[in-house]
């Protein structure tokens, strides 16, 4: 991937696009200050360059039934290369595993599994998890309320997305 240097535009153009993937590019170019040609390519050297890995809708997991939410910390019996291996390619398969994290501290890993209801939950943990060769140990934790889900990174103060139109503050 060809290596770019970001300027505060390229920083504008990720912040906005965070807030809203499907804004125009014509809204887009205006709200960064570029006519919609140029705008266009930059949005393009980013997607080439591995800045935007993807453009995706994020759905409302309760509209669609999916009411239980578990972290589930992962314990292997040995952590060498081989078990990890083996154990991040059977969870990749698994659609209901929204997040997976090599940890450090007391478990190997942390999971987050999303599913109907405990009867999936149950089926997910016994048919699937317990029999993955290497797992030593298990221990969920039910989420009760979901506080804050952010899908947008933090970008430097560069990137602070500002409505078409807003004045940008200036220090001086």
């Amino acid at each position: 991937m060809p290596e770019l240097q970001l300027d505060s535009i390229d920083w504008k153009i990720l912040g906005l696009l965070q807030g809203d993937a499907r804004m125009s590019n014509v809204e887009l170019a205006r709200a960064v200050g570029l006519s919609p040609s140029p705008c266009l390519n930059r949005v393009r050297a980013l997607e080439e360059a591995g800045y935007i890995s993807r453009y995706v809708t994020l759905l409302d997991a309760l509209r669609v039934g999916l009411k239980v939410s578990v972290f589930i910390q992962v314990t292997l019996e040995r952590q060498i290369e081989s078990a990890l291996e083996r154990f991040e390619n059977a969870i990749r398969g698994r659609p209901e595993v929204m997040e997976c994290y090599l940890m450090t501290g007391d478990a190997d890993y942390l999971i987050r599994v999303v599913v109907a209801d405990i009867q999936v939950l149950e089926e997910f943990i016994l048919k699937f998890l317990t029999k993955l060769p290497g797992v030593g140990n298990i221990k969920s934790s039910f989420a009760l309320k979901q506080v804050k889900y952010q899908t947008a990174l933090p970008l430097p103060v560069a990137a602070v997305a500002r409505k078409p139109g807003a004045k940008a503050k200036v220090k001086r």
